[in-house]
């Protein structure tokens, strides 16, 4: 007999390249205005502010070769290239030179936005849960780990739609590296083994509709590629 009231759910996870096992999802955190052309082109000064953050749902994860539902309550769906860091120890308060001793490995991961629902939301002053935290919204590729291919510091990020280039811009162009991002985040929350972390993305960022296929790629890592499909 089940010791739940309902029946529980999967646990979101993804694969590991050259390995069977998969990685458990516990949390996904998002670094918002990482690299100084995109937050320019989102109209703010990136000189001037310090990392902010946002999360979405573990089951918004779509795996490479997935689908995603264009989804419901927007006109205007954008694509945000990024690469993510996987946690494989949490802490509170790491120290950013002790930060990568707490990583697991690395993805090519796609933060979709409802841009005019988010245009709204800043406007009022509203949180960005539904611009940012709707079903599928949050595609990630196969983890490659740091024993394979250590900590990238550089190397080029890309988005393609449809076989044309819309994103391109470089891991050295972080406004904040990924060991003060873990740094500052864990100072807002406890981190957990499983947590993952969205660590922004490069200018370009632009619409998708139905039937446009994505790919994502991180030198050195593993591509993600997923295929907008209609409502579902």
């Amino acid at each position: 007999m089940s010791d739940f009231a309902i029946t529980p759910w999967e646990i979101p996870s993804l694969p590991v390249a050259g390995d069977s096992r998969r990685f458990p999802v516990r949390r996904i955190f998002c670094v918002g205005r990482n690299y100084a052309a995109h937050t320019r082109e989102m109209g703010a000064d990136p000189a001037r502010e310090p990392p902010f953050f946002f999360m979405k749902p573990a089951h918004a994860i779509v795996a490479d070769g997935g689908e995603v539902p264009f989804p419901l309550a927007t006109a205007d769906l954008h694509h945000e290239v990024e690469m993510v860091v996987a946690l494989s120890r949490g802490g509170t308060a790491i120290a950013p030179e002790a930060a990568e001793s707490h990583i697991f490995g690395y993805a090519v991961g796609i933060d979709l936005t409802r841009r005019d629902v988010q245009a709204i939301a800043k406007q009022r002053s509203w949180p960005w849960e539904a611009a940012k935290g709707f079903d599928h919204g949050a595609p990630c590729g196969a983890l490659r780990t740091v024993a394979e291919i250590g900590h990238p510091k550089r190397g080029r990020i890309t988005l393609d739609v449809d076989g044309t280039r819309r994103q391109e811009g470089d891991l050295a162009q972080m406004i904040w590296s990924v060991p003060e991002i873990i740094g500052h985040l864990s100072r807002l929350f406890t981190l957990q083994p499983g947590d993952l972390i969205f660590t922004g993305t490069p200018a370009g960022v632009g619409p998708v509709v139905a039937g446009n296929r994505l790919k994502g790629q991180v030198e050195g890592l593993a591509d993600l590629t997923v295929t907008v499909t209609a409502a579902a």
